[in-house]
């Protein structure tokens, strides 16, 4: 009996030992943990899984509640992928962006950010090769246009958005989908954030900011976050009103000179967690900070990042579009929504 129980131990020492901190998928890159404070949102034996690989540009992913899958996009290749644990990778929608004509506005071509919309579970789109912001209909895989000009303005190449549980719309508007900054369709001599009310009416957020990039809220939905991924690379807070408008900016993090883990990299995409920290693609890896500014550790693959996402049955998992690869992380910490 003893040695049955002894067995019965050295099996399960055995399983635990194998699981910890291993995968059934390639795993790359290092997690920095700069303050004790990443330990409760990242385990110790955590590690960054490759789901899969190949892509020219892997970009704005986003997690399909209801179906429980992953969708993001190569933007080059004008493509949606799913991507599922029990499917792996498939092709989801294409053309993902422009389609028709022979007057592409620069080589960009697919969609950019995405977001569920939390009250109609609608798919909304950045299209950068539209120039506009989309809403995909899932059941016959047709769109329509939610906005595509500002004051009869044409936008520059919406990049990434966010929806407040109330409906309003944020988005940043670089020029990034375009061929380059002198292209004969350029409209507006600025980049702008713009805020689109559930209504429909849009108003400019604010055009002092030379690349807009990424945008989230925080749990409470009073401050909008945006990502500068221009000449100085920094992220900005925003004050929110209660009627959803916009008020004064301040600087959150500025990572112009930040080298710490080498300069890769620009202050692309964004999420936040149920704690208000922020999960940030800047130099070196996605950046995580605590809600007052605190950078507490980074998530280095070793390429470019462009985004990140909550998603998982339970909200704690991290997915990373990065370069050629679509990465994951298993937390402790949870997207808002779950």
């Amino acid at each position: 009996m003893r040695n049955i129980i002894l067995g019965f131990v050295i099996c399960l020492i055995i399983i635990n030992a194998s699981s910890a901190g291993e995968s059934d998928y390639k795993t790359i890159g290092v997690i920095y943990r700069d303050s004790p404070e990443i330990n409760s949102l990242i385990p110790k034996d955590a590690v960054i899984e490759v789901l899969a690989e190949g892509f020219d540009w892997s970009e704005g992913p986003v997690w399909i509640k209801d179906g429980g899958y992953l969708l993001f996009n190569d933007v080059p290749q004008n493509t949606t992928y799913k991507w599922s644990e029990q499917e792996g990778l498939t092709i989801f929608l294409r053309p993902a962006g422009y389609a028709l004509g022979d007057n592409p506005p620069g080589i960009e071509l697919g969609s950019n950010g995405l977001f569920v919309h939390p009250m109609t579970g609608k798919l909304v789109l950045c299209d950068h090769g539209n120039r506009c912001i989309a809403v995909l209909n899932r059941k016959n895989w047709s769109k329509s246009i939610l906005v595509d000009s500002f004051e009869g303005k044409k936008f520059n190449s919406p990049n990434d958005i966010v929806i407040s549980s109330s409906g309003h719309y944020y988005f940043t508007d670089p020029p990034y989908g375009l061929s380059s900054p002198d292209f004969p369709g350029k409209e507006l001599d600025y980049s702008g954030v713009y805020h689109v009310e559930p209504n429909g009416s849009i108003m400019l957020v604010t055009k002092e900011l030379d690349r807009p990039n990424g945008i989230g809220l925080s749990p409470d939905e009073k401050t909008l976050y945006v990502a500068n991924s221009g000449n100085r690379k920094y992220w900005v807070t925003i004050d929110v009103a209660d009627d959803g408008t916009t008020g004064k900016r301040r600087i959150f993090y500025d990572a112009t000179e930040f080298d710490k883990y080498g300069k890769l990299g620009l202050c692309d995409g964004l999420t936040v967690d149920t704690s208000g920290n922020l999960w940030a693609t800047g130099p070196g890896g996605v950046m995580i900070f605590t809600p007052d500014g605190k950078h507490i550790g980074s998530i280095d693959t070793g390429t470019s990042l462009s985004n990140c996402c909550f998603g998982g049955v339970e909200g704690n998992e991290l997915y990373i579009t990065s370069d050629m690869y679509l990465c994951r992380v298993k937390l402790n910490a949870k997207g808002i929504g779950y």
